[in-house]
């Protein structure tokens, strides 16, 4: 594969790593409750809450006890969209 395509891809993989830690760390977030005025707390939340937002909404069996899942399922889905460029990588 040519070099381009390589680095686009070594790009896509950086980025779904980085949003991963993302959403670990909205995650945890979410147990100490932080005070929601808080910039980086803010930046955290824009960035995750949409794709929490629409994975609740498409399948609310998601939420379960009030324990929300989410954040588990959508880094399983990005592990393995990972693992799939990854793979084109080698």
């Amino acid at each position: 594969m040519s070099i381009i395509v390589n680095s686009i891809i070594d790009l896509a993989l950086l980025f779904i790593n980085l949003y991963i830690w993302i959403i670990i760390i909205a995650a945890l977030l979410s147990f100490v409750n932080p005070d929601p005025r808080n910039q980086i707390v803010q930046i955290i939340r824009n960035l995750t809450e949409p794709a929490f937002r629409f994975v609740r909404e498409k399948l609310p069996f998601v939420v379960v006890s009030g324990i929300d899942l989410s954040p588990i399922l959508i880094i399983f889905v990005l592990n393995i969209i990972s693992k799939i460029l990854y793979s084109f990588y080698i």
